[in-house]
């Protein structure tokens, strides 16, 4: 029972820092917009482009729901392809809609045990998807960079030839204030004796969970690194998936007179999605908002506007596609056909 309560509270102060952290994140995000050159981009939108990217999303999302189908398939969990999907739309629905305490991850894991027996394999299911998913964007990023990107950063060029401050100038109060608060909320709470406490069960905390992270993944490495075709059918799901979402965005943003080739947005999104993932923000929102203008800056010497409108575009892109995943929890289509929805019958 303390267990429990201490995972409530633990969960809930989660939350509450998470939320901070967006609220931050998005006032950095927004401070200094042009709002009257923001609405006049957004005016240009043509419908057509913003509905292909949402179609070309919801696709993708099917196809890495298949990844995932294929990587139960592994651990010799057989359910059918329809039911991976619905749970892979009911974990987006409360990553991208209803963010909180529980991620949808922890709900694809938590439901995907009931479909089976083998419920440690198939929560392991659910860990193994996203690092392959993560591995999939950092290789996507890292080799459209060193190949296409590398020695045509424009705003480095812009800035060497204008002599104005890099970014680390510009900021450095902000770096330097956050550089001291860093350093100063440790050392507050290894003066205080509740403070030290606090820290020892925090450390004894991740120790413990990290050691049973190592373990898991071993498990899974020994099981997946005996199916490397099934382990390379995901990876190759992962690159065609992104890929198609990445073109589909590229087209959008030359719809908002962003002049960024398609090599730029091959970096900015696979890295910007893998920023999103790290749970320090609900579902990525503010730092993913903030991030892909300052990219493509950086990048492409991209106006501020118009990489925003492309930024919240997808944002609204990953909330509508999520929709379906509300009615699978509504329908209960997320649950084995032997449980019903108001919880009577059983799993056999």
């Amino acid at each position: 029972m303390k267990d429990a309560q201490d995972a409530r509270r633990n969960g809930h102060v989660s939350l509450i820092i998470r939320i901070g952290v967006a609220t931050a994140a998005i006032i950095w995000a927004f401070h200094g917009q042009n709002w009257a050159k923001l609405a006049e981009v957004f005016r240009g939108l043509n419908l057509w482009y913003f509905g292909l990217s949402l179609a070309t999303f919801a696709v993708a999302q099917v196809l890495l729901a298949v990844r995932w189908w294929l990587l139960l398939r592994a651990q010799s969990i057989y359910i059918d392809v329809r039911a991976a999907i619905r749970l892979f739309f009911l974990g987006l629905f409360y990553n991208n809609v209803m963010p909180g305490s529980v991620g949808g991850d922890l709900l694809k894991a938590w439901y995907i045990a009931k479909h089976t027996d083998k419920r440690l394999e198939g929560v392991l299911s659910v860990f193994v998807d996203r690092v392959v998913g993560l591995a999939g964007l950092v290789f996507m990023a890292i080799f459209a960079y060193l190949v296409f990107v590398r020695g045509h950063i424009a705003g480095l060029a812009e800035t060497k030839a204008t002599g104005s401050p890099g970014w680390l100038s510009q900021h450095q109060g902000v770096i330097l204030w956050a550089g001291v608060v860093v350093v100063a909320v440790p050392a507050i709470a290894l003066v205080h004796p509740y403070g030290r406490l606090k820290l020892r069960q925090v450390a004894g905390r991740a120790m413990r969970r990290g050691m049973d992270l190592l373990r898991r993944v071993k498990d899974a490495l020994v099981v997946y690194c005996s199916k490397p075709v099934m382990v390379l059918s995901a990876f190759i799901l992962t690159f065609i998936s992104q890929s198609i979402v990445i073109a589909s965005f590229w087209l959008l943003g030359r719809n908002l007179a962003i002049e960024a080739g398609p090599k730029y947005y091959f970096v900015v999104f696979p890295v910007m999605w893998v920023v999103g993932a790290v749970p320090i923000s609900i579902a990525g929102l503010g730092v993913v908002e903030g991030g892909i203008p300052w990219w493509f800056k950086l990048l492409a010497g991209t106006p501020a506007e118009p990489a925003m409108a492309l930024a919240l575009c997808q944002r609204f892109v990953w909330v509508l596609a999520s929709l379906p995943g509300g009615l699978v929890h509504l329908l209960g289509a997320h649950l084995p056909r032997e449980i019903s929805v108001d919880g009577e019958g059983s799993a056999t």
